[in-house]
């Protein structure tokens, strides 16, 4: 069985490392050229579990096989390129596992026949550290429970979802999903509030529990996902053991405010991938996660102010090519939501 991991990021760098542990042909391929010499040459260094991973790599351009499974982890905002390129390594019955964040499949199914992909989401995070290296920023034992869920696009429990569970533990605890959309929607609520306000304040997933005016921003964040996601028949899936639609209803915020860092409590040391971009003068995801709320708020005539913010001041950041300033970002919430 070949695999490849396309997009051998900051994620793609730890599921690597895990993989190669127990299957011969594991590929990661990536268009950074000092992490590929260094993944071939080093391997693949997690730190956090301090594990070293003899690892193979490639650029893109140095591809000649083809894979049963392409583990698919690039940024949406490169799909144009990558997905033609995916395809033409996948193998004729290969499957493209599809583990982007937001909503992408429909964009992708224009590439990619719809029986070839299984799609998913990523319930870890990572910061890469440099060329071989990426961080596990999540809570080991959660990742060890909770590293991912997959599923069918017509939610079906097939032969091979379960097959490709078995290969996935391998990384973390892999969770197969009958409500795809469910599951990528429920995502979104993570990704708009958290890593959408980490990015818009400069901030880890802590800072952002521990301050009660962007805590209560993230609660406003992850309310419009459920009221954008309901209008637009989306039916909201389980993360892990939480659901995630009690924050539809804001009449109790203060006792969300004591529950939601206990729920987030294995993620607080995250930083978001938008906020590394920004660090690196490189476009962000920003209109693929927070945009696309704004977008479903407008044609269903549903007010997202706060998933906007976010937007606004990671857009500026990114066309200034610099980090978001904490406490400007905190005072325009602030006013935002009229906190004292």
């Amino acid at each position: 069985m070949n695999i490849a991991i396309y997009g051998a990021g900051s994620l793609g760098t730890i599921m690597g490392a895990y993989l190669s542990e127990t299957y011969p042909v594991v590929d990661l391929i990536d268009t950074n050229k000092e992490h590929v010499t260094q993944l071939n040459e080093k391997g693949a260094h997690v730190v956090g579990p301090d594990i070293t991973q003899r690892v193979t790599a490639f650029l893109p351009e140095e591809i000649t096989k083809t894979y049963d499974i392409v583990l698919l982890l690039t940024k949406q905002l490169y799909n144009p390129q990558v997905l033609p390129a995916v395809k033409a390594i996948l193998k004729e019955d290969g499957i493209l596992v599809s583990l982007q964040n937001g909503v992408p499949e429909e964009i992708i199914r224009q590439h990619i026949p719809s029986e070839q992909i299984i799609a998913g989401s990523v319930e870890f995070g990572a910061t890469y550290v440099g060329p071989g290296q990426s961080r596990l920023t999540t809570d080991y034992a959660f990742f060890k429970k909770y590293a991912l869920q997959i599923g069918e696009l017509d939610g079906a429990t097939t032969d091979r979802i379960v097959q490709l569970k078995e290969v996935l533990d391998t990384i973390g605890g892999t969770e197969i999903s009958d409500n795809l959309p469910g599951t990528k929607w429920s995502k979104l609520i993570i990704n708009s509030a958290f890593s959408g306000l980490s990015a818009a304040c400069n901030a880890t997933y802590g800072d952002v529990l521990d301050h009660p005016v962007l805590l209560r921003a993230a609660i406003h964040a992850m309310k419009e996902v459920l009221d954008v996601g309901h209008a637009h028949g989306i039916e909201f899936a389980r993360m892990g053991e939480a659901d995630l639609t009690v924050y539809s209803e804001l009449d109790d915020i203060e006792q969300k405010m004591i529950e939601l860092p206990q729920l987030m409590n294995s993620s607080r040391n995250l930083e978001a991938s938008m906020l590394q971009d920004l660090r690196k003068h490189q476009p962000t995801e920003i209109d693929y996660i927070n945009g696309v709320v704004t977008m479903y708020g407008e044609t269903y005539g549903i007010q997202t102010p706060v998933n906007s913010m976010i937007q606004a001041l990671v857009r500026n950041a990114q066309d200034k090519q610099e980090v978001t300033d904490f406490e400007q970002s905190v005072e325009q919430f602030k006013a935002l939501l009229a906190v004292k």
